[in-house]
């Protein structure tokens, strides 16, 4: 496996104001997210030495901080990515349309996305994804960065509802965020995401 990186903003630090403040965005881009990639990059390093060493006997620890600044990488590489300055408004299409039939409306969708979100136990994320075994949208909710999930389903839209995400602008006001994301959510990278995921379908239970 190879080390990771941190991936570059595709935006400004203030792009995103007011929504998301320029503040957070360093602290939660330039620290929190590169904290997780050290950590990957870490664990990738000792399970190679396990392997090179045949010695496993802290397999346990290892694959714990492979799953968790793992997953911690990969979702905020996606959150960086459904954010935009241009963003808002509601999605169109094939996407609109998978939204419609799901849950019914735009509005439900929202309502469903926002309240799983904001109910999210103690620090975790709120996911819009596709999943390849059933395929159809779900909305998740994941506890940390890697509990909670349903094996097939790949992250669409995710929105961080770790207090470092927001604490800086909203306090302790999750909620308010949540909603003030939608001000800034980039569908066209959903529905990039969307119709990537559509087109490598897994076999159906």
């Amino acid at each position: 496996m190879e080390q990771q990186s941190l991936p570059p903003l595709p935006y400004a630090y203030d792009a995103l104001e007011p929504h998301y403040d320029e503040q957070t965005l360093h602290l939660h881009h330039d620290i929190h997210h590169a904290g997780y990639v050290k950590g990957f990059n870490t664990a990738i390093e000792k399970l190679n030495e396990a392997r090179k060493n045949n010695d496993y006997s802290l397999i346990k620890h290892w694959e714990r901080e492979l799953a968790f600044h793992g997953s911690g990488h990969i979702l905020h590489s996606i959150f960086w990515t459904n954010m935009s300055p241009q963003g808002g408004g509601e999605p169109q299409g094939e996407l609109g349309q998978a939204i419609q039939d799901e849950f019914g409306s735009y509005q439900n969708f929202k309502n469903q996305l926002v309240q799983a979100t904001v109910a999210v136990e103690g620090s975790g994320w709120g996911v819009l994804a596709y999943n390849h075994v059933l395929n159809k949208l779900m909305i998740l909710q994941c506890e940390k960065h890697q509990d909670l999930t349903v094996w097939g389903a790949e992250p669409l839209l995710v929105i961080d509802a770790w207090e470092h995400a927001y604490y800086l602008k909203y306090q302790n006001r999750r909620a308010d965020f949540v909603n003030a994301f939608f001000n800034i959510i980039n569908w066209d990278d959903v529905t990039q995401r969307y119709e990537k995921a559509r087109q490598s379908q897994s076999a159906t239970v």
